[in-house]
């Protein structure tokens, strides 16, 4: 007796629910039953096309997962926080742009740079090139985050 009143009360609620909420139970419910004929009879396993076809319906509606039968509610919002998590790793990736200085190439730098005060950026550069040491940052910004850094030291910050 309860699954007639529960019966008609999701027909009620279901005449007045939206469209796309409709819609989207109706795909979530066909792809279910597409992944459930293409497997044999042990458990389900699901690609990530499935995977992004279900957090992406719930994130289209999220009262959708009432409809899932063949994958916890949960599993469905993992994947959507899984796949907005790489979403942003992708986003704040690391880009191309100048190569990194190594530290030992900074380091003779500030002490070319304390040992020849009266040498200026474009001469350390040119010295740095006759010893085969090519860098793609110029030399001024070195010598200025070096003596920065000095000056921080010396006043104990």
């Amino acid at each position: 007796m309860r699954e007639v009143y529960s019966l008609i009360w999701l027909a009620l609620v279901g005449a007045f629910r939206s469209r796309v909420s409709l819609e989207a139970e109706n795909t979530i419910l066909r792809h279910q039953l597409n992944v459930l004929r293409r497997q044999s009879p042990k458990r389900p396993t699901f690609g990530m096309l499935d995977r992004l076809i279900f957090a992406g319906l719930y994130r289209l509606a999220p009262k959708v997962l009432g409809a899932l039968a063949i994958v916890k509610p949960e599993t469905v919002i993992k994947w959507h926080r899984a796949g907005f998590r790489s979403h942003w790793r992708w986003k704040s990736r690391r880009r191309g742009g100048r190569p990194t200085v190594a530290p030992e190439i900074r380091k003779l730098i500030r002490e070319m740079s304390i040992a020849n005060p009266l040498w200026g950026a474009p001469r350390i550069h040119g010295e740095l090139l006759k010893l085969g040491v090519d860098i793609g940052v110029p030399v001024g910004n070195l010598i200025r985050l070096a003596s920065e850094a000095e000056l921080r030291n010396v006043s104990g910050l």
